[in-house]
C-alpha cells in the first residue's frame, strides 16, 4: 500500500511513517504543504491513505482548508491522528476535524473515542510509539552526560489556563525535591527559566541548557544516568516514556494506572508517588549502577511491543475493520520512504529557504528571476516560509 503523510514536523516524520515503512508499505512524507506540492504528490505518488497528525505548522486555518479541498475530491481514505486530546479537544481537534473532514479519527485518548463517535465520527484509540531510527541506545556523549536529566517542555502558559492540571501535580513530584536539597538535574527544553511560581524555587541558569531537537534526544537518554520523565494524564502516557525506554534510558516516572497497565514497575522502570519517594528512589539507584542497567534492559525489552511497526499494523487491521480499507492493504513485501522534496530534485535544482532570505536574495544568488521562481513554484504573492523549499530551475 502506498501511504502519504501530510506533515513535516521531525516530531512526527521519523516514527509513524517508518512504522509503516517497516510494515511493508510504501510511504511519502510531504515536507511543508503548498497546494501545488499537495496536487503533485496526489496525481504522481498515487496513494491509497493519507494521514494527517498532530498539531504543527501543517495545520494552519489556510492549510486546513486547503488540505480538505485537495483531499475529499480525490476520495482516497484520510485519516487524521489526534495527539492533542484530551487537553485540547475543543480547541484544536474538533475544530480541525471538522474542517478537513477524515474519514477516520484515531486519538491518543481512550475516553474521547465514544467523544467523537457521539459526533458519528468513526474514530479509535491509537496511542503513541517510538521507532528505532531516531530512539535507540547511543554512546555515552559528554554533551549530554549528566546523572539527573529531563527532556521537556515547562508549559507555564498552561499553568495559567490549568493550574489544576495533572501536569503541574506530576512536575511538582519528581522536580521539586531536587530543588530544595540543591540537587541538580540538567533540563532540555523550553520555559524552564519561567518555572519558578510553579516548582516553589528558581532553577539555576546552568542547569538549564534550552530547546533539544527531536533527533538529538536519545544521546540524553543514553548519557544521563537517571531520566526523569513527567506525565500528563493518569489514562495515558506520553510520547517521550517510549521513546526514552527505547533509546536504553533508566526512566523514573509518575506512578500512574496506564504505567502499571503496561510496564512493569521496579522492572522495566521505576515510579514515585511523592516527592520525598523521588529523592529517596534517585539516591537509591544512583549508588547501585548494577540495578539500574537490569531495569534499563527489561524496559528497552518491553517496549518493543509499542513499536511504531505495530502500531502501524494496528492501524490497517483498525481501518479495514471498519471498511475503510481493503482487505488487500495489507502488505508482507518490502517498504520503502521517500521524501516529496527528494522526488523534486531529480528534475530542479532545490533551495531550502533560510532565515533573513527573501526571493529577491534567493534570485540574486541563483541568476533567476523572481517570477520564473513564482511562477515554477505556483507562489502567488512573494511570502516565502522558513524550511520550505522552492524549485529554482530545472536541471
Amino acid at each position: 500500500m502506498r501511504i502519504l503523510f501530510l506533515e513535516s514536523d521531525p516530531m512526527w516524520i521519523y516514527g509513524l511513517p517508518n512504522g509503516f515503512c517497516d510494515a511493508g508499505h510504501t510511504v511519502m512524507v510531504s515536507g511543508p504543504l503548498t497546494e501545488d506540492s499537495m496536487t503533485d504528490m496526489i496525481s504522481n505518488f498515487h496513494p491509497d491513505l493519507i494521514f494527517t497528525m498532530g498539531h504543527t505548522a501543517e495545520h494552519t486555518k489556510e492549510k486546513q482548508k486547503m488540505i480538505r479541498e485537495c483531499v475529499t475530491s480525490t476520495n482516497i481514505p484520510h485519516v487524521y491522528w489526534s495527539t492533542e486530546d484530551p487537553g485540547y479537544t475543543f480547541t484544536f481537534s474538533l475544530p480541525l476535524i471538522q474542517t478537513i473532514e477524515p474519514d477516520f479519527v484515531f486519538t491518543i485518548c481512550p475516553a474521547r473515542v465514544d467523544f467523537y463517535r457521539e459526533k458519528n465520527i468513526p474514530s479509535a484509540h491509537l496511542d503513541f510509539g517510538y521507532h528505532s531510527s531516531v530512539h535507540s541506545p547511543a554512546e555515552v556523549d559528554e554533551k549530554y552526560k549528566a546523572q539527573i536529566a529531563i527532556v521537556a517542555n515547562g508549559y507555564p502558559m498552561l499553568y495559567k489556563k490549568r493550574p489544576d492540571h495533572y501536569r503541574f501535580k506530576a512536575l511538582r513530584s519528581l522536580l521539586s525535591p531536587f530543588l530544595e536539597e540543591n540537587i541538580r538535574i540538567d533540563f532540555w527544553g523550553r520555559y524552564w527559566d519561567q518555572m519558578e511560581h510553579i516548582l516553589g524555587k528558581k532553577i539555576p541558569n546552568d542547569w538549564i541548557h534550552g530547546f533539544l531537537p527531536y533527533t538529538e534526544a536519545n544521546k540524553v537518554y543514553s548519557s544521563a544516568e537517571i531520566i526523569l520523565g513527567i506525565q500528563n494524564h493518569d489514562t495515558q502516557l506520553t510520547q517521550r516514556t517510549y521513546e526514552v525506554l527505547g533509546s536504553g534510558g533508566f526512566l523514573l516516572t509518575n506512578d500512574t494506572s496506564e504505567i502499571r497497565r503496561l510496564f512493569s514497575t521496579g522492572k522495566d522502570l521505576i515510579v514515585s508517588n511523592s516527592s520525598k519517594e523521588t529523592i529517596d528512589l534517585v539516591k537509591y539507584y544512583l549508588s547501585h549502577p548494577e540495578e539500574r542497567n537490569k531495569v534499563k534492559k527489561a524496559g528497552m525489552e518491553t517496549v518493543k511491543k509499542y513499536s511504531y511497526e505495530q502500531r502501524a499494523n494496528y492501524i490497517i487491521e483498525t481501518l479495514i475493520d471498519a471498511g475503510i480499507l481493503p482487505k488487500s492493504a495489507k502488505s508482507s513485501g518490502e517498504g520503502r520512504l521517500v521524501h516529496y522534496v527528494d522526488t523534486l530534485r531529480e528534475n530542479y535544482e532545490i533551495y531550502i529557504i533560510e532565515p533573513k532570505d527573501t526571493l529577491w536574495s534567493i534570485s540574486r544568488k541563483f541568476g533567476v528571476s523572481i517570477e520564473e521562481i513564482k511562477n515554477l513554484n505556483c507562489l502567488k504573492s512573494d511570502t516565502i516560509e522558513v524550511n520550505h523549499f522552492l524549485k529554482i530551475k530545472k536541471k
